[in-house]
């Protein structure tokens, strides 16, 4: 991969922030409002566990008390109101969000569907019924899944519809793949979480372009640009800023707030350590997937197969901490 220093005027006068904008869309990986404001990035993810963390927050109160005084008189009860006001709460922050950035917010379904194609279907055409019906166009909008074999589905048919899709909890090359060959718009390898992984089981640390969260995410952005998909890489979950100065050059890179704030106060040089012509010109097999191979390679990665599994419990558990905390305002 190419590592020339990025050619700008003065570049040891801009930011690692302002630097890395040169060559990789930045997007804040956060439900907070002023990150936003204060980092300006092009898009913005979110999922169930920062917008719980938002709803716990005085300063958001005002988005769940207005979804829940308009969904009053939506005639349902029980669950059904409950995942009815979830459903506008998800929203309303996206709505929000989309005030700020000029590109793409990412709103998640619901982790408890992530082996069920047709419920995955329903609610990401809910979700996105409740966009337009507020006058956003589906451009604007990633329908986040995570990158189960079913999610997968769910995402070429959404796909086809017009709907994009950002695979979320992805670890491992297989599911990439798996991913680009249903022509989804975005998929989100999670390097932190791939690093905590090998950190424990091998009981060392890992810095720079050894790290094996950053070797996946560079594996992936070879493959793609290797064999021209269209799907873009956003590489997400990060630990460290070196993490992130090692993938300069992705297509995009989702970033949390204190890595944000540490990436604009450092003046250190940034190099562009992902490049496409090198990843056209490299050395790449090819990976024939169907389901049955799939699902064996996916087993046969321990890593990708209990990170996969422990964040879709993750995320369930912080929708059902959502579903109780919406539960006690209606």
């Amino acid at each position: 991969m190419s590592t020339a220093t990025l050619e700008t005027p003065a570049a040891s006068q801009l930011s690692q922030l302002d630097q890395l904008k040169k060559v990789t869309k930045v997007v804040a990986d956060t439900g907070d409002f002023e990150t936003m404001r204060e980092f300006k990035p092009q898009d913005a993810t979110t999922n169930p566990s920062l917008i719980f963390q938002a709803t716990q927050k005085a300063e958001y109160a005002y988005i769940i008390d207005k979804v829940v005084a308009d969904r009053k008189s939506s005639g349902l009860t029980g669950a059904a109101q409950v995942e009815d006001v979830i459903d506008n709460v998800l929203v309303a922050f996206g709505l929000e969000i989309l005030k700020i950035v000029p590109g793409r917010v990412s709103t998640e379904t619901d982790a408890r569907l992530s082996f069920d194609v047709e419920g995955t279907l329903a609610k990401a055409r809910q979700l996105i019924g409740l966009y337009e019906k507020a006058g956003i166009s589906r451009d604007r909008i990633l329908i986040k899944i995570a990158s189960t074999w079913e999610g997968i589905r769910a995402a070429e048919v959404l796909q086809k519809e017009g709907i994009h899709c950002n695979l979320t909890l992805l670890f491992s090359l297989a599911q990439a793949v798996a991913c680009a060959e249903a022509k989804v718009q975005l998929i989100s390898p999670f390097v932190g979480r791939i690093y905590d992984w090998y950190k424990a089981a091998q009981k060392r640390d890992f810095t720079g372009a050894e790290d094996p969260g950053v070797v996946s995410v560079t594996q992936i952005f070879t493959y793609y640009k290797h064999f021209g998909y269209k799907t873009e890489v956003m590489g997400a979950s990060f630990r460290n800023t070196s993490q992130i100065v090692e993938l300069a050059g992705s297509d995009l890179l989702t970033i949390s707030p204190d890595l944000l704030a540490k990436l604009a106060a450092s003046n250190e040089p940034v190099t562009k350590k992902l490049d496409e012509a090198a990843a056209k010109a490299a050395k790449v097999d090819r990976l024939n997937l169907d389901e049955k191979t799939f699902r064996y390679l996916l087993n046969d990665d321990a890593m990708a197969t209990e990170k996969t599994a422990e964040g879709i419990r993750k995320f369930a558990a912080d929708i059902v901490k959502l579903e109780h905390f919406i539960a006690g305002k209606v």
